[in-house]
C-alpha cells in the first residue's frame, strides 16, 4: 500500500483551510492555510510531525498577530480621496441667487448650480459673494 507523504497532507489542509476562506471571506483561513504551507515545506525537509504541528501553529499564529491588527486599522481609515457629495464639502461656490436661512438660493458649485442654504438663519449671501460649502443635505448645499 502506497502511503502519502506528510508534506501533501498539509498542502490538503491548507487548500481545503482556502474553501471557508473564500466561503467567508474570514482572512484567519488565510493565514491558517500559510501556515499549513509552511508545515508542508516543513515535512518536504524531513522533519518530524511535531515539529511540522509546531510550524503550522507558530506561523498561524504569528500572521493573525501581525496581519489582523494591520488589517483592522487600514479597514477603519476613511478613503483618502473623497468622491460624491463628500468631495463637495469644504469646497468654495460663488451666490447666483441670495442665500439666507429662509428660502433656498442658488450656487455655482463645481460647475453645477445647487440650491443653497446658509448654515447660520441669521446670515445672508448676496450674489456674487464667495461661500464655503460645510454640508450637502439631500440636494441642498449648507453654506457659510
Amino acid at each position: 500500500m502506497n502511503s502519502i507523504d506528510a508534506w501533501v497532507w498539509w498542502l490538503v489542509v491548507a487548500a481545503a483551510l482556502g474553501i471557508p476562506l473564500v466561503v467567508t471571506a474570514m482572512p484567519e483561513f488565510g493565514m491558517f492555510a500559510v501556515g499549513a504551507v509552511a508545515a508542508a515545506g516543513t515535512a518536504g525537509l524531513g522533519a518530524g510531525t511535531v515539529i511540522q504541528v509546531l510550524v503550522f501553529v507558530v506561523v498561524s499564529v504569528a500572521l493573525i498577530a501581525v496581519v489582523r491588527p494591520i488589517a483592522n486599522r487600514h479597514a477603519a481609515q476613511r478613503p483618502q480621496l473623497a468622491t460624491g457629495v463628500d468631495a463637495l464639502k469644504g469646497r468654495q461656490a460663488v451666490v447666483l441667487e441670495r442665500v439666507d436661512g429662509g428660502a433656498d438660493g442658488r450656487i455655482k458649485l463645481a460647475g453645477e448650480i445647487w440650491s443653497a442654504r446658509a448654515l447660520d438663519p441669521d446670515r445672508a449671501y448676496e450674489v456674487g459673494q464667495e461661500v464655503d460649502v460645510v454640508e450637502i443635505e439631500g440636494a441642498t448645499a449648507i453654506v457659510i
